[in-house]
Formats: structure tokens, sequence, C-alpha cells
């Protein structure tokens, strides 16, 4: 079993509050979890308004598939024409057997 981890730092576009900050975000993490069946969460940032951290956790059987789900998540998040991907970083865990 392999588990990944997916970090993605966005700058979203003319936002000028909190709240229209979370309009902009919410609908990525729901395509997110709806398309991908992955959990995802707003991990960081969220006191600024043009910046938001989202998070990505993924579970398979493969290091390969695991690899391939983020990177079709981050690909999303990345043709969003409202915002702008400044990174996105993956780990990858694999559980040992004893």
């Amino acid at each position: 079993m392999f588990v990944g981890a997916l970090t993605l730092d966005i700058l979203l576009g003319d936002v000028r509050s909190l709240k229209q900050k979370r309009s902009v975000v919410r609908p990525i993490v729901a395509e997110l979890q709806r398309k991908f069946s992955v959990s995802v969460a707003e991990t960081g940032e969220q006191d600024l308004y043009r910046r938001s951290e989202i998070g990505v956790a993924v579970m398979a059987a493969t290091a390969a598939h695991c690899s391939q789900i983020m990177d079709s998540c981050e690909r999303l998040v990345a043709e969003r024409p409202e915002i702008e991907l400044l990174s996105a970083r993956q780990r990858l865990f694999s559980a040992e057997e004893d």
C-alpha cells in the first residue's frame, strides 16, 4: 500500500475578501474529491485573500498508480484559468510489512 501527499500552492485571481476566496477554493476542492476520490482540504494560507494551500491525500496499491492520481490532480488545478499554480510538491510513503 502506498500513500501519496500532494501540496498545491496557488495564487488566486481578482479576490478581495475571504468570502470570495472560499467561492474559488471550495469548487476546486469539491471537484478533486468527486473526480479522483481523494481526500482534499485547504491546509494553509487561510488568512490571506489571494493565496491558498490545498492538500491532497491519495491511497493506492502501487506507487505508479498513486503518482498517476497525484499528477492528474495537479493537472486539473493547473488548468483552471482563475488561479495560478505556484508550486506542487509530491511525497510518496510506503507501508512496509513486518
